[in-house]
C-alpha cells in the first residue's frame, strides 16, 4: 500500500511550504527515519524524514510552494 508523503504543518500559523530539495532521488529505496527532503517556510528550513520504508515516488518538484497537507510524493 502506498504511503502519502504530505507537506507537514510545522507551526501553528504555517499555511504553505516549499520543497527546497529532495535528499533522496526519485525511485530510490528509503528506510523509515531517512531524511527525504528539506522544506522551507517563511520562518525556517526543516529536514523531513520518511515515516515508512519503501521506494520514493516524487510528484512535486523543488521550488514549488504548496499548501499544508498537499501530497508531495509516495513511498511504495
Amino acid at each position: 500500500m502506498a504511503h502519502e508523503v504530505k507537506m507537514p504543518k510545522l507551526g501553528l500559523t504555517m499555511e504553505s511550504g516549499t520543497i527546497q530539495s529532495w535528499m533522496v532521488a526519485n525511485g530510490t529505496s528509503v528506510e523509515a527515519g531517512d531524511v527525504l527532503m528539506v522544506i522551507e517556510t517563511e520562518k525556517t528550513e526543516s529536514e523531513i524524514e520518511a515515516e515508512v520504508s519503501g521506494v520514493l515516488k516524487q510528484i512535486i518538484m523543488p521550488g514549488i510552494e504548496v499548501p499544508v497537507e498537499t501530497v508531495l510524493g509516495y513511498i511504495l
